[in-house]
């Protein structure tokens, strides 16, 4: 946690924007530090729900029906609305991209971490790459290697056009798409956590502030709105990855649409 530090003139200051998003190594091996934990605990616990949901049971509940239940949301919510006909195949990897966020976003509420993994931006930006190659390859397994030609030269163009359509078709499709991909998971996070921070820092100066102490409660009652506000991002932001990648899948398998 970050707290307001004293200051060499006995005030309270703010402190430094970089221990927002650095968390030095506890002293394990491979600098394995609170970061590195969430990606495990995300991994871990997305396997577990999966695992323990494959066992059949005559009535469903517990990690069966949130099994049943996730994977329905991404069949139905995601994959028959952004990849149509042929998208089942995708079912894993799309359900897996939607915990594996969703997991490191929500530690951004969870006391003694609050922060969100995909607010260090290795984690958006591999995730993006491995969505990049994805559609990359299933449009050439779709397409063969006319895919390429197909992706920068969009039929129905003039062919005059094609000069200022195909660069930008081929930036917009190869580099513009895990780029947005990356930073709008990273951005996101990383201003909510911002926010959280700021708000907790604000409540517990102003407790300690004297007089002041009395307005406390107002910073107070915006954190806990907005650590509310944040649990709905975690989720908003993993369903807008899943589902942005299922589109990016869907235009490679069926380049008609």
């Amino acid at each position: 946690m970050i707290f307001a530090a004293e200051g060499g003139g006995g005030g309270l200051v703010f402190p430094p924007i970089d221990d927002l998003v650095v968390w030095p190594a506890a002293g394990l091996p491979l600098e394995f530090n609170k970061i590195a934990f969430i990606n495990v605990f995300a991994v871990v616990a997305t396997v577990l729900i999966f695992r323990l949901g494959a066992k059949k049971k005559l009535v469903p509940k517990g990690a069966q029906n949130l099994a049943e239940i996730s994977v329905d949301f991404i069949d139905k919510g995601i994959i028959q609305q952004a990849i149509g006909q042929g998208g089942e195949k995708y079912l894993p990897f799309l359900t897996t991209i939607f915990f594996f966020v969703f997991f490191g976003n929500i530690f951004e509420v969870i006391p003694g971490f609050a922060m969100p993994a995909n607010a260090r931006m290795a984690n958006p930006a591999i995730m993006a790459l491995t969505t990049w190659a994805m559609f990359i390859c299933v449009g050439v397994k779709a397409q063969g290697p006319k895919y390429f030609f197909n992706a920068i030269f969009p039929p129905g163009v003039p062919k005059a056009l094609y000069l200022l359509v195909t660069p930008i078709e081929f930036i917009s499709t190869f580099i513009v798409r895990p780029f947005s991909l990356a930073v709008r998971l990273f951005a996101n996070m990383l201003a909510g956590h911002i926010l959280l921070v700021t708000f907790a820092v604000l409540t517990i100066t102003l407790a300690g502030a004297g007089v002041l102490a009395i307005i406390s409660p107002l910073p107070f009652l915006v954190l806990v709105g907005l650590t509310g506000f944040e649990v709905m991002v975690s989720f908003l932001q993993a369903y807008v990855f899943a589902i942005l990648a299922a589109v990016f899948i869907g235009g490679s398998l069926h380049p008609e649409h």
